[in-house]
């Protein structure tokens, strides 16, 4: 039981601290002391991924004989019976709901401690 008064004494005292402790510049000194941040050319990398994803997109264009199995795919769609049709979307809905909760339930949890 005492611990318990322990802790709840300790969590108070925390909470009530200032939020900055002085250190006599010792945090300045040791921030002075690190290595400068090396700068990221990240548009390069943006305009790579950019470029292999229409080489990647044009190559599949090219092999799947000029995109001839998107006409014979969407005919096979037109034959699907309208209930797998409503089954299908009805999962498909479920499934982004309940994505959608368990984000909702994360950011919640995170938000709380």
């Amino acid at each position: 039981m005492s611990e318990e008064i322990q802790d709840d004494w300790l969590d108070r005292k925390l909470q009530e601290a200032v939020p900055y402790i002085e250190d006599d510049g010792f945090t300045a000194r040791v921030l002075r002391q690190l290595p400068q941040p090396v700068q990221r050319h990240e548009y390069l990398r943006s305009f790579i991924l950019v470029g292999m994803s229409a080489f990647a997109s044009a190559l599949t264009y090219v092999l799947s004989d000029g995109g001839r199995f998107i006409l014979v795919e969407m005919f096979r769609l037109t034959t699907i019976p309208t209930i797998w049709v409503a089954a299908f979307a009805l999962a498909s809905g479920m499934l982004v709901m309940a994505g959608g909760i368990f984000a909702a339930m994360y950011k919640t949890n995170q938000v709380q401690s």
